[in-house]
């Protein structure tokens, strides 16, 4: 409410009131200040004479001023208003929400006299627009719409065209009012005007300014496969196709973007087409289509397709006339086949006539290529999560370059003994329904499609000299292409005649690292001269070439070994060896060339510089663990059913296993349901261990398909906790220091034991579909590995187990559970889905737990601790190891990196990972199966945690500089595969934290790394290094935030530790190198450089005052947790990586 001080009103010069011009003086008393606004506003003649019609004119006699009267009769237009303060109006009729004012504030009129404000309510003059404190002023005789009041209340922002004006919501962009310009004045109405004029000013505005309205880009929202289909017709071409086509049809699925095309010789075509697509989509995809959308082609609306629609439920929705804006997916497709199809004649010189198989072929290959609106993925990719099993989708086949070319080959039956074995032809694109390579013979004037074809990529079949669209005769063809092939002499040819040539040709994963998308580029040739005759040798390879990689990078990943080898290994560890005597001999497996390219496999075959003996050795391990570690390399684990039959261990482990879910009745065969979709499954194959080291059995699993079930359907709640690996290290710790007993338990067919409450259906299990009929299924009646909801089933039927015998759950984890006897003694058991690993001093105990769960379930006892999750451990008198030493050489092998050349450090402590512009992109997919693995790795050796989170960072769009990255950490790998976590036993009963940051270490955004890393009892159990999630404006702040993130884990860490019975009034020590965290943490002063970081110094500030943490200064050179926050030289890195804890019993030494 206004305040009542009044202000003299300002004085007018009556000149201002010359004839034509307009002022209004709007003043307002506010807590004694006046605000006055002088509008000059150009009226001519008849707008005066417009208006007066409108509004009736009302003075005081006075020139300092004019005020206006509206005709009472009507409804009173709100003037917009740049210079009143709020919204008045004198009709008190139209408030709502009306409270009267103290009669003390007023308003002042242009002259010069005041008038009360009686009240204030509010008004919705329309859906959107709605004001809140109006002014009843009653002298006023028209109503005031504030542009300044309206945007600070409504947060909306007014532009002014020279015919209206509009208010735009600013967090929306949605349109909540307009003005119309009329006779110099911006009217808003509630209503209709009474005045005939003004009406007829309005529509001449809509004939005069008419517009096409503007189609908003709608961002693409996923829905389900088939729910809707776009489609679009083109043509008719001025050529026809060679297949007499002079038009097609697209339908684009809504979901997937994937894209069928139809090539048409009548545009009438399109009702069959469609009515064929639909029984397709019905019977190879089990779909309906629901929404057709397409534009307002009569083709679409004949008689006979709107009578299937709407027989068949299909509701059809068009643009309107000549809007194709409203059928946007459809027409930008096919925009985008014209183009590449554009690109493919053009780079081939393929004649017009070809169209049709160039948009066939573009359609093919777009389906293939990743897309923005799909987050990258391609739409096959995307179409193929949904239907994985489908065979409608035709077979992927090695892309050659469109109109190259190709010699089909000639059967015997159709040639004589003295005719050509091969017709010439071109190469016209990919068969939708053979597994084969379509090509044109223009000789025979037949198309081909076969797979006995070879081709000349770098060869068009046309020449750049042919014009497109012209015809040319066989002879003009024939002479022209003898130009680009080489001919085929039996004489060595002179190798001076050869001239350095480069070739862009894509090399093979097992040279070049990565690649960065299966659609190979057209192979381009430059040379100064021509092509000579090639050698014989070569004349049969297809005309495949190969380049090795450079020196440098040739030296990193080493050649590849064929021979297997003896390692003799006589060194010994200067202390006690893991064992009572040593080994001598260790075979190293021989390497598989046979995916090596031509090139290299006809080159000379030596031995690696650099073999993997060198750098792991059994010399100090005890006879039953070298037997242990041996037998892991010795067991080849099949890859696919058809290997494991073939074998008759792995026969009989798959028998055994469909006998226990037989007679578990995990499943009924039946009739698969009408509208019902079966998930797949498949085969997994393990090997599990005695303590001995021998073989204890042959496992086969059979893993459901999970990822194709369907929310709300096959299943509902799916979570279900697994055992924390740092739980695990924690309880490795107090064992070796407790001498505690680990002894490990496996549960047969663990998920077989969860009750199954949806009604799910799965394929036949491979291997064994030919015994039954071809539209069986499993009706699942119990819980199934794979299965989204058996982790939950599972889980919760074995808690339920061990609770009812007196553990206790953890709520720090809650996979450990834990029992104390009365005498103090604990009995610890720790679970990862099936795997159990048993722990504590009560025997008696965990010798009741063993006898109870082997009559709940199905356990087998696999004595001590020995593999687990991959991991191997390694117990002798002085502690623990735990290594992935397996893991690691099962990596290099798979990159073929097992003779490549070691390095010291995993990351170049000179140079840091970016994004450049000018790099070359790998395969994404490779990319990120390698790091996924060493992360996995990193379980084990914190020493490559920087590295791995550094280049973990680049998985959404990897480069060479990436995968280098990559290559060098696994070089590194070679060089210690045996290292691992050693827990030992000391005298320290402390848990200590050690936390840091790099201070915008990150070259791309500067943001800091923050890192740390825990000891219990002298021995490391966690760490972790991750880049922080804003940018820290000082070193302080950033090793704060560090700070805080360690705390956070010593705390977890004392709560594990009292589950565990090992409860502990000390506080926690944190190690900190950074002098003004520290004095930030134990002074609770507030200044400039905690305003970012207030939570986290409350919340440290009040651990260090209640003592749970105690904060240490330690030196940086003695900051174990800096090589978790950058790349070090290899001094530091080595100091430091032995203050982990890291030992290699594997090391040759």
């Amino acid at each position: 409410m206004m305040g009542s001080k009044e202000q003299p009103a300002p004085t007018l010069d009556a000149s201002a009131l010359r004839l034509g011009h307009l002022i209004v003086v709007v003043e307002i008393v506010r807590n004694g200040i006046g605000l006055g606004v002088i509008i000059p506003s150009p009226f001519n003649k008849e707008q005066m004479e417009m208006l007066q019609k409108l509004l009736s004119q009302v003075g005081s006699g006075s020139t300092t001023g004019v005020a206006f009267t509206a005709n009472r009769g009507g409804m009173r237009p709100w003037i917009v208003d740049t210079g009143a303060s709020d919204h008045m109006t004198g009709d008190a009729a139209i408030l709502q929400n009306y409270k009267p004012s103290n009669g003390h504030s007023s308003v002042h009129i242009a002259d010069g006299s005041k008038s009360k404000i009686a009240g204030t309510g509010s008004i919705k003059l329309t859906k959107d627009l709605y004001l809140d404190s109006v002014l009843h002023v009653p002298n006023l005789d028209c109503n005031l719409l504030s542009i300044s009041k309206l945007a600070h209340d409504l947060q909306c922002v007014t532009k002014f065209y020279p015919n209206l004006c509009v208010f735009q919501d600013l967090k929306s962009g949605k349109m909540i009012g307009s003005a119309e310009l009329c006779s110099g004045l911006y009217l808003l109405s509630c209503g209709q005007f009474s005045t005939k004029s003004l009406k007829q000013v309005a529509y001449s505005l809509r004939f005069a300014k008419h517009t096409r309205t503007v189609y908003p880009q709608i961002p693409y929202k996923p829905s389900t496969v088939f729910s809707l289909v776009h489609s679009d017709v083109w043509g008719p071409s001025r050529i026809k196709n060679i297949s007499g086509t002079r038009w097609f049809v697209t339908f684009v699925d809504d979901h997937t973007r994937v894209t069928w095309v139809f090539l048409m010789k009548e545009k009438s075509e399109v009702g069959h087409i469609f009515q064929t697509f639909n029984l397709m989509v019905q019977n190879q995809f089990n779909s309906k289509i629901q929404v057709l959308k397409s534009d307002n082609a009569k083709e679409y609306f004949t008689s006979s397709l709107s009578t299937y629609l709407q027989n068949h439920g299909i509701i059809h929705i068009s643009s309107c006339v000549d809007t194709p804006q409203q059928n946007g997916v459809a027409e930008r497709k096919n925009r985008h086949l014209l183009e590449v199809a554009r690109c493919l004649m053009f780079s081939s010189n393929v004649p017009n006539y070809f169209w049709g198989e160039a948009i066939l072929t573009a359609t093919y290959l777009i389906n293939r290529m990743p897309s923005r609106v799909l987050t990258f993925q391609s739409p096959r990719q995307l179409f193929l999560k949904q239907f994985p099993h489908t065979h409608a989708a035709s077979s992927d086949l090695p892309l050659k370059v469109f109109g190259c070319t190709a010699f089909v080959h000639v059967y015997p039956q159709n040639r004589s003994k003295f005719a050509p074995r091969a017709n010439k032809c071109i190469f016209l694109g990919y068969s939708p329904t053979q597994k084969g390579y379509k090509c044109y013979s223009p000789t025979n004037k037949r198309f081909y499609t076969t797979m006995d074809v070879s081709f000349f990529e770098h060869v068009f079949f046309y020449p750049k000299s042919h014009v497109q669209g012209e015809s040319m005769n066989e002879h003009q063809v024939w002479e022209s292409f003898l130009e680009g092939v080489p001919s085929f002499h039996s004489e060595s040819p002179n190798p001076s005649q050869f001239a350095p040539t480069e070739l862009s040709t894509p090399m093979p994963p097992s040279v070049q690292p990565a690649q960065h998308t299966n659609v190979p580029s057209p192979v381009t040739i430059q040379s100064p001269m021509p092509i000579q005759p090639i050698a014989p040798q070569l004349a049969n390879e297809n005309l495949q070439v190969y380049i090795r990689r450079r020196k440098r990078q040739e030296l990193e990943h080493g050649s590849q070994s064929t021979c297997g080898q003896y390692i003799d290994s006589n060194s010994s560890l200067p202390e006690e060896n893991i064992g009572e005597d040593r080994a001598g001999e260790v075979l190293i497996p021989s390497i598989d060339d046979s995916t090596l390219p031509i090139a290299l496999r006809k080159g000379v075959r030596r031995c690696t510089d650099h073999p993997i003996g060198n750098y792991v050795t059994y010399e100090g391990l005890s006879p039953s663990y070298r037997a242990f570690a041996t037998s892991l390399d010795d067991t080849q684990v099949p890859n696919t059913i058809q290997e494991a039959l073939k074998i008759s261990e792995w026969k009989k482990a798959v028998q055994d296993e469909i006998d226990a879910l037989e007679k578990n009745g995990t499943w009924t065969i039946t009739d698969l349901p009408v509208g019902k979709r079966p998930v797949g499954c498949k085969w997994i194959f393990t090997i599990k261990y005695k303590a001995d080291g021998s073989v204890e059995r042959f496992k086969a699993r059979l893993v459901a398909r999970g990822f194709t079930q369907s929310y709300g359907i096959d299943y509902q709640e799916t979570f279900a906790p697994v055992a924390k690996l740092n739980t695990i290290r924690i309880l490795l710790s107090l064992a070796v220091n407790q001498d505690w007993c680990l002894q490990q338990l496996d549960i047969k067919n663990a998920f077989l034991n969860g009750d199954l409450e949806e009604e799910v259906y799965m394929e036949i299990p491979p291997g064994f579909e030919e015994s039954m009929a071809k539209n069986q299924v499993c009706k699942l009646q119990k819980s199934l590995y794979g299965l989204k909801q058996s982790p939950r089933a599972w889980f919760d039927r074995f808690t339920k187990a061990v609770l009812k015998l007196g553990y206790k759950q953890g709520q720090a984890d809650h996979t450990l559970f834990v029992k104390k006897s009365h005498a103090g003694k604990l009995a610890i058991l720790i679970v990862y889905v099936d795997d159990i690993i048993l722990s504590g001093n009560d025997m008696g105990e965990l010798q009741n737990l063993k006898k109870y769960l082997s009559e709940e379930f199905e356990v087998k006892d696999l004595g001590n601790l020995k593999y687990f999750l991959g991991m191997e451990v390694a117990r002798s008198r002085k502690g623990i190891v735990v290594s992935q030493r397996k893991y690691i050489l099962d990596l290099l092998k798979e990159t073929g990196m097992l003779g490549c050349k070691p390095i010291d450090t995993p990351m170049d402590s000179q140079k840091k990972l970016g994004i450049e512009k000018e790099s070359t992109p790998v395969d994404r997919g490779r990319y990120q199966r390698l790091v996924g693995r060493l992360i996995y790795l990193s379980h084990t050796r914190p020493d490559i945690g920087f590295a791995v989170s550094a280049v973990s960072q680049f998985m959404h769009s990897p480069t060479e500089e990436h995968m280098e990255a990559v290559y060098r950490i696994l070089r590194y790998l070679k060089m210690t595969p045996g290292k691992g976590l050693f827990f030992r036993k000391t005298e320290n009963r402390d848990t200590e934290v050690y936390s840091d940051a790099d201070w915008a270490g990150n070259i791309i955004d500067r943001r800091s790394t923050s890192g740390y890393c825990s000891f219990v009892w002298g021995n490391l159990v966690t760490w972790r290094s991750k880049k922080q999630s804003v940018v820290a404006r000082s070193s302080a702040e950033a090793e704060y935030r560090a700070l805080a993130q360690g705390i956070c884990e010593g705390i977890w860490i004392k709560r594990v530790l009292s589950e565990l019975g090992q409860t502990s009034s000390s506080p926690i020590l944190m190690m900190c190198d950074n002098q003004a965290a520290i004095s930030i943490a134990k002074n609770p002063v507030h200044h400039d450089r905690t305003k970012h970081v207030e939570i986290d110094r409350h919340f440290i500030t009040e651990k260090v005052t209640s003592e749970t943490v105690k904060l240490n200064y330690v030196p940086t050179k003695h900051q174990t947790a800096d090589i978790l926050t950058k790349a070090l030289p290899r001094p530091n890195f080595e100091d430091l990586t032995c203050k982990l804890g890291l030992y290699d019993i594997y090391s040759p030494a």
